[in-house]
């Protein structure tokens, strides 16, 4: 309870000598300042000092006289410690040996300190009875505000020695406007955060990011061929709207995000026998249990959803969950192969993730703001891998 009310006292004085700008910090440094005056920081803080001092006039003698040991009252006895190192100190010839034992240090106390503590207290009655009663009365000491502080502040002191390294890279991060209202967002030079921390540990680059959506614009529909970072943009929009909800900085050069209520994903995921649920079935489901939380201030990543049907079906299906999402006029990251998804209203923005046109199969990872041009480039994939209709007859033959 010393260090605790030492630590509020500095903290307040600390807080005190930076120009904050914060208002979450602001609030804070308030609520402490009045904390530290109320009557039950002040009595602790009275009784915690009155009983250090009582316990700083506690001295004891112990002695040991083969297997007996006595405490009694300290009767000012001269310490002759320094003088038996004086008079041996004559002896001393150069460097020795050091033969000091290092004992363990244990977190609790043996039987016969145990004993021993028990008998200093029977020669201080009256100080280790206020000892229980101090203990007693302050059992709860902790503010809970207070709490909260120390355990929350550790992860955003944390995050913020996490993102140095990706700084350093020459990576960006900014904190964001954020609004509970306008729902008109963008990004500029975002990417993902677990990626990335994956990338530079490597030594490799980063390919960044920018999007926007304005008016009455509030569905992402993104589009292109497979592996081209399609997930990797879905997730680092989830990314940047949470840690924005959270007051942490985002990655990117500038943004401009929006304060959600809820945010709900559906990223593929291995069947699970238990439930009796075929694949597409088990997507339904899912998604049914989306679509009756969410409300207009919720955020939908749906990635790549209905692989398992048809694709007449895959498009009928994701037809109606758009325009479920578009009734809730909620943000949506919609990832599919479906290319006729992205031009369904004035609320969806087709994006497409491009490769290089020179080598189709190679993929530059960026994820433009352009109309779904219906290339999914499998056949320079399959090239790549020597599964095309020729390779693989080449094979049977052989």
């Amino acid at each position: 309870m010393k260090a605790y009310c030492e630590v509020v006292t500095d903290l307040i004085s600390d807080l005190s000598s930076f120009n904050l700008n914060s208002r979450g910090l602001l609030a804070f440094q308030k609520y402490l300042t009045y904390y530290a005056k109320s009557e039950r920081f002040t009595s602790l803080l009275a009784e915690t000092k009155k009983l250090e001092s009582d316990l700083s006039n506690v001295k004891y003698c112990v002695i040991i006289q083969g297997g007996t040991v006595r405490v009694r009252k300290y009767d000012s006895e001269i310490d002759y410690s320094p003088e038996v190192e004086k008079t041996f100190e004559k002896f001393k010839q150069g460097a020795v040996k050091d033969y000091t034992v290092k004992l363990y240090l244990r977190s609790g106390m043996g039987s016969v300190e145990a004993q021993i503590l028990e008998s200093v207290a029977k020669l201080y009655p009256d100080i280790f009875l206020n000892l229980d009663n101090y203990r007693l009365k302050n059992s709860n000491y902790l503010d809970e505000t207070i709490n909260v502080f120390d355990r929350e502040i550790q992860f955003y002191v944390a995050y913020l020695e996490y993102i140095e390294k990706f700084k350093q890279a020459g990576l960006k991060f900014c904190y964001p406007q954020v609004s509970n209202q306008s729902k008109e967002i963008y990004d500029y030079e975002g990417f993902d955060i677990a990626l990335a921390d994956k990338l530079v540990g490597e030594n490799l680059s980063i390919v960044c990011n920018d999007f926007y959506l304005k008016d009455k614009e509030r569905i992402f529909v993104i589009s292109g061929p497979n592996q081209g970072g399609k997930t990797t943009f879905s997730r680092a929009f989830g990314q940047l709207h949470y840690l924005a909800s959270i007051g942490c900085p985002v990655p990117g050069r500038e943004a401009q995000l929006f304060l959600f209520y809820r945010l709900f994903t559906h990223f593929e995921k291995e069947e699970e026998i238990q439930n009796l649920r075929g694949k597409l079935q088990d997507d339904l489901f899912r998604i049914h249990s989306i679509l009756d939380q969410a409300t207009t201030n919720s955020i939908l990543i749906m990635n790549e959803i209905f692989t398992s049907t048809t694709l007449k079906g895959g498009i009928f299906l994701s037809k109606k969950i758009i325009e479920k999402i578009m009734q809730l006029d909620a943000l949506c990251v919609f990832v599919t192969f479906m290319d006729e998804l992205s031009s369904l209203s004035d609320q969806t923005m087709s994006m497409v993730s491009t490769i290089v046109p020179e080598n189709p199969a190679l993929r530059t990872y960026k994820i433009l703001r352009k109309p779904a041009d219906g290339l999914s480039y499998a056949i320079s994939i399959a090239e790549k891998h020597r599964v095309t209709y020729d390779h693989l007859k080449e094979r049977i033959k052989s």
